[in-house]
C-alpha cells in the first residue's frame, strides 16, 4: 500500500502540489490526468524521491518513503522504477546494454566499475525485450531507434530493476497514436502479469479511460477527483481540465487511440438519466 499524507511541495511561495492524500494499494493501474501545470510530474518525482516533499508525509507499507536516506533511498529508486518521456538512454550504446544498466542498484561497485555483465544478466535483459516486442533490435545503438522503440527499451530497463512499483511520467506524450497504443498496452500487461502497481501521468482522457482502474484528477496542484474512470462525468471533467459551459470537446484531450473501439464524445461521460 502506497500512503501519501497531506503531501506538498512548494517552490518559492507556489505549491506545485497542495495537501494530497490517497491511497494506492499493491497492484493497482492509476491514471494521474490533467492539464500542463496541474502538478502531476511534481507529485510522481515526490513518490520516487527525485524531489522532496515540503510537507507531509509518503509511505510504503512499513516504510516512511519521505525520511529515506543513503542506501535506504536508493533501495527505494531500485524498488520505485521511473520511465521519463523522454526516454532518457545513453544513445551511443546498444539497446542491449541500455537495458541492463536497469540492474545497476543491483550490483556491487565492482561489478560496475568493470562494466562487466553476466550471462544471467544478459538473458534477462533478452527476455525483457523479448516481452516488449523488440529483441531484433538487442544490438543496435539506442539513439537509432524510433521514439516508440525507444520508450520500449526504457520499460525494459525498468523491468530490470525488479520493481515493486512503475511510474510512467508523461510515457506517451511525444509518441505518435499507434506507438502510444504499444507504450499503453505493454503497461497494462506488465501490471496484469506481474501485478506491479503502475501509476502514470497523462494529458489525454481516452487513454486514462482505456487503460486505468483508477484515475485521479488534479488541478491547481490539488486532487479534485479520484476514482474509477466510469465515474468521470462532464462535470468531473470539466473541474480538472478547467473548461466552462459547453466548452470542452473530447477532442482537445484526445489521442486517437482507438483502441477500446474509437473515441467517445464528452456526451457520453454525462451520467444516466
Amino acid at each position: 500500500m502506497l500512503i501519501l499524507e497531506n503531501v506538498t511541495r512548494r517552490f518559492g511561495s507556489f505549491a506545485a502540489v497542495e495537501n494530497v492524500s490517497v491511497q494506492i494499494p499493491q497492484g493497482q493501474m492509476v491514471g494521474v490526468i490533467g492539464r500542463s501545470g496541474a502538478g502531476k510530474s511534481t507529485l510522481l518525482r515526490m513518490l520516487n524521491r527525485l524531489i522532496d516533499p515540503s510537507d507531509g508525509v509518503v509511505r510504503f507499507n512499513e516504510v516512511q518513503v519521505s525520511s529515506l536516506k543513503g542506501a535506504a533511498l536508493r533501495n527505494w529508486q531500485r524498488d520505485c522504477a521511473m520511465i521519463f518521456q523522454q526516454f532518457n538512454l545513453v544513445p551511443r550504446l546498444n539497446v542491449l546494454t541500455n537495458v541492463m544498466l536497469g540492474r545497476l542498484n543491483h550490483r556491487s561497485t565492482l561489478l560496475n566499475l568493470a562494466g562487466s555483465w553476466s550471462r544471467s544478466e544478459r538473458a534477462m535483459a533478452i527476455m525483457a525485450l523479448e516481452r516488449l516486442g523488440i529483441a531484433q533490435t538487442a544490438l543496435q545503438r539506442a539513439g537509432t531507434l524510433s521514439g516508440g522503440q525507444q520508450q520500449r527499451v526504457a520499460i525494459a530497463r525498468a523491468l530490470m530493476q525488479s520493481p515493486k512499483m512503475l511510474l510512467a511520467d508523461e510515457p506517451i506524450a511525444s509518441l505518435d497514436p499507434l506507438n502510444a497504443q504499444i507504450v499503453m498496452d505493454s503497461l497494462k500487461s506488465i501490471n496484469q502479469e506481474e501485478g506491479i502497481t503502475v501509476i502514470t501521468n497523462l494529458h489525454t482522457l481516452d487513454t486514462a479511460r482505456t487503460y486505468c482502474e483508477r484515475v485521479i484528477g488534479m488541478a491547481g496542484g490539488k486532487v479534485v477527483f479520484d476514482g474509477p474512470a466510469d465515474q468521470l462525468t462532464a462535470d468531473a471533467v470539466r473541474m480538472i481540465y478547467g473548461a466552462e459551459g459547453e466548452d470542452l470537446s473530447e477532442g482537445i484531450t484526445s489521442t486517437s487511440l482507438g483502441s477500446s473501439g474509437g473515441t467517445e464524445s464528452i456526451g457520453s461521460l454525462e451520467p444516466a438519466a
